[in-house]
């Protein structure tokens, strides 16, 4: 049939196939270059970002741990690290700060979280927000904080000495794993807030107060409703303290005397003291493999409390 019998309206719908067609291959064709773009700023962002500042030199830090002096391979490094007798005392004492230091941060920031979210007052926003920032301080100044408060010679130490009449202060527990521990739990629990808060804040209210209209208790409700709900965003929180407090190393450098190193203070000594790099590559690796750990177990943990939260 001769294309002058074709009705007018087919012609338009034919058309109108025609440019959508077109538009479908445009948004294709369009969709493509983004991809291919977003490869090419991936791929600028590994090599001239991720290459010089975090690839190379943790590839650099891992071979300096197994090279020897003639740049062959050699685990001498690791050898002297796990063998030498005071490792093994560096890392108690870091896994002794380490749990301490952050299970009690982490349970005094679950208990500041649920003090703001389910016991308000007034001043609660306020509160909210300073810990929010608080964060956003470099943990020396906490330690200096420390010291100039409760220090030999800060304020409330010698207040307590003229109040009392006391021949010295009596306050003398910051230089030690004391005031480490105190320093650094006051510094990382307002991390272990946030994502408790978070964790809360998804929670079905209605449960709670069915609970309650059933005649449960403040720690039945706790225990059975809050807890078992809320437990992914605590134990995030949870993890991501004991994260950075292994990793700690200003409250350290301040507050830690000669007889408490841990494992950064280690390997900076190593490093700059000794002049052992090898060796001080070794440990770093292996508070590297620590760290990394962690931070697979927050990752793993903090995606399950996504899901749970429909994320």
């Amino acid at each position: 049939m001769s294309s002058l019998f074709v009705p007018d309206d087919l012609k338009a719908r034919g058309a109108d196939d025609a440019r959508l067609e077109a538009q479908f291959a445009a948004h294709a064709a369009a969709a493509k270059r983004r991809e291919r773009g977003a490869q090419w700023q991936l791929l600028f962002i590994l090599v001239v970002v991720l290459g010089p500042l975090v690839v190379y030199p943790l590839v650099r830090l891992v071979s300096l741990s197994v090279t020897d002096a003639h740049g062959g391979f050699t685990l001498h490094a690791y050898t002297a690290f796990f063998q030498n007798p005071e490792t093994r005392g560096v890392i108690g004492t870091t896994l002794g700060i380490l749990f301490a230091s952050a299970s009690i941060a982490s349970l005094l920031g679950v208990a500041l979280a649920a003090m703001l979210f389910f016991r308000p007052f007034p001043g609660t926003k306020l509160l909210t927000r300073f810990l929010e920032l608080f964060v956003a301080f470099p943990s020396f100044l906490v330690a200096f904080t420390l010291i100039f408060l409760y220090g030999s010679q800060g304020s409330v130490s010698i207040g307590l000495q003229r109040i009392f009449n006391l021949e010295a202060p009596p306050l003398d527990f910051l230089f030690g794993i004391g005031g480490v521990i105190l320093a650094e739990v006051v510094f990382y629990a307002p991390f272990v807030v946030r994502p408790t808060l978070a964790s809360f804040a998804t929670l079905d209210m209605r449960l709670i107060e069915a609970a309650q209209s059933l005649g449960a208790n403040g720690r039945m409700v706790a225990l059975k409703v809050v807890l078992p709900l809320a437990w992914p965003g605590i134990a995030a929180g949870t993890i991501l303290c004991f994260l950075l407090t292994l990793n700690e190393f200003g409250i350290l450098l301040v507050l830690g005397s000669a007889h408490l190193i841990t494992l950064p203070i280690a390997i900076y000594s190593a490093a700059t003291v000794d002049l052992d790099l090898a060796t001080a590559a070794a440990g770093s690796v292996v508070m590297l493999a620590m760290s990394l750990s962690l931070y697979a177990l927050y990752r793993r943990v903090n995606r399950r409390a996504g899901g749970r939260n429909g994320r």
